[in-house]
């Protein structure tokens, strides 16, 4: 195999060949990327003895950061300090940290990506005797499927502040007068053929679709695409497939969507921008995860409240392929405050906090896909009848052990739950985010994509 450091830069055959030994592997590979974004953030109070809190900076997060003035006054021993960091920042600062033993935060907000694999590092907390001790917490409320997939030996390691899975959005009243209806079950296809219609370049885009690089931001979208179409990225011997025809199919059309009757300036167009694009009425639909009903339907923002209609993700061989992920709260091994850390993650994901963002903020801005609780609150499900039944089935449909048509050798819908992932994917997303933004082909973008994956699956052939 041609080496991939004669085509990228120097230093990926170093990376490779120590990728899989575990802590100063990914504390090389990240620590790169963090140290561009070390000062990022915003800070509420809290001086050096405060518990300090890396968060990501979306909708419910900052939520969380309005209210926690009333956390402080109920635990008057303890400041807290917010470091808020968007989605790309705040993987790399995080997992930079958490890897060396920085020890800069006492609570991170990872994923269920992260989450089995820093426990098994032994980089977190076991929560579950926290969790145990504390009075009317309920972690059997939570998810099913989120409480097994933030646990490693049958210990939870991080709790979900929201969970979620993916469907398609789109402006009923906007396909209404079109004189076309959505589909229950819509094909890619039947989609695109809705986008065409509702297009009306200058002012409306047909669909909204991700195209900014980073593994969790176009590679979480464009994976289901892969998925139903047929695609994966390793076959059951861990050799790459990312050139596949299959693969090259489903990513062909995903960018040819997305260029042709997609949001302007799509290559750097994460959930963020899509929410903003939809919320303010630019954009027929979109496709994303089912926690953007908060934006969607805050009326205090969205134009749009009451407009959108709610599909599951859209299919093509494979049914079911919406994902499952969480954001999620966990407290390094590194803090010296765990005690005064967990008394705010569990104020953050206990029931009282979800009743009191309902009361104070709005039933439609309430954490997600979370506790089971949340869904038999009467304001919440009158407020989320349209949205919350189809987060609920799509969240309970989500197979990570089973996501694509052909058999694989990992686990994880729009994402691999491999170390190597957070490197990898964020390399291919960015070959991928450049077709988006038609700086080279699918093809091209695919077979570079096919060197970087040729590489992760030769250590596994080789540990074999």
């Amino acid at each position: 195999m041609r080496s991939v450091a004669a085509r990228t830069e120097r230093g990926w055959c170093q990376v490779k060949s120590r990728w899989r030994s575990g802590l100063t592997a990914i504390a090389a590979v990240v620590s790169l990327t963090a140290a561009g974004c070390a000062g990022a953030g915003s800070f509420t109070s809290g001086g050096g003895d405060a518990v300090t809190i890396a968060i990501v900076s979306n909708s419910q997060m900052q939520d969380a950061i309005k209210l926690s003035p009333e956390f402080e006054k109920d635990n008057p021993g303890i400041k807290l300090k917010f470091v808020s960091l968007s989605e790309n920042e705040a993987r790399a600062k995080i997992t930079a940290s958490v890897a060396t033993g920085g020890g800069e935060f006492d609570v991170v907000m990872i994923s269920n990506y992260e989450t089995p694999q820093w426990a098994e590092n032994g980089w977190l907390t076991n929560l579950s005797d926290y969790m145990k001790k504390t009075p009317g917490y309920d972690e059997q409320d939570f998810i099913p499927s989120l409480q097994k997939s933030l646990s490693y030996q049958g210990s939870m390691y991080s709790v979900p502040f929201y969970g979620e899975s993916s469907f398609l959005m789109y402006r009923k009243d906007l396909v209404e007068a079109a004189g076309m209806q959505m589909p229950p079950n819509p094909t890619w296809e039947q989609v695109r053929d809705i986008a065409v219609k509702l297009d009306k370049p200058g002012t409306q885009s047909g669909i909204c679709l991700r195209g900014k690089p980073g593994w969790g931001e176009v590679l979480a979208p464009l994976d289901t695409v892969i998925n139903t179409f047929g695609g994966r990225w390793f076959d059951e011997n861990w050799n790459a497939e990312l050139n596949s025809p299959e693969t090259e199919k489903a990513v062909q059309f995903y960018v040819d969507l997305v260029r042709q009757h997609g949001e302007p300036g799509a290559a750097t167009s994460g959930f963020s921008e899509c929410a903003t694009q939809l919320s303010q009425g630019n954009t027929a639909m979109w496709y994303d995860s089912t926690a953007a009903v908060s934006v969607l339907e805050d009326p205090t923002s969205s134009k749009v409240v009451g407009k959108i209609g709610y599909v599951p993700a859209p299919v093509e061989t494979k049914q079911d392929v919406g994902w499952l992920y969480t954001w999620a709260l966990g407290i390094p091994k590194t803090s010296t405050k765990p005690d005064a850390a967990w008394k705010f993650v569990s104020w953050m994901t206990n029931k009282e906090y979800i009743e009191k963002v309902g009361k104070e903020l709005g039933w439609e801005r309430v954490p997600p896909g979370s506790r089971l609780s949340t869904y038999e609150i009467p304001e919440y499900k009158k407020a989320a009848a349209a949205y919350g039944p189809p987060t609920l089935s799509a969240m309970e449909k989500a197979d990570p052990e089973k996501p694509t048509v052909k058999p694989v050798p990992y686990t994880g819908i729009q994402f691999l739950t491999i170390p190597e992932f957070q490197d990898l994917g964020t390399r291919v997303s960015q070959q991928i985010s450049a077709a988006v933004a038609g700086r080279i082909s699918v093809h091209d973008a695919l077979e570079q994509a096919q060197q970087y994956a040729e590489v992760v699956g030769k250590t596994y052939q080789e540990a074999k």
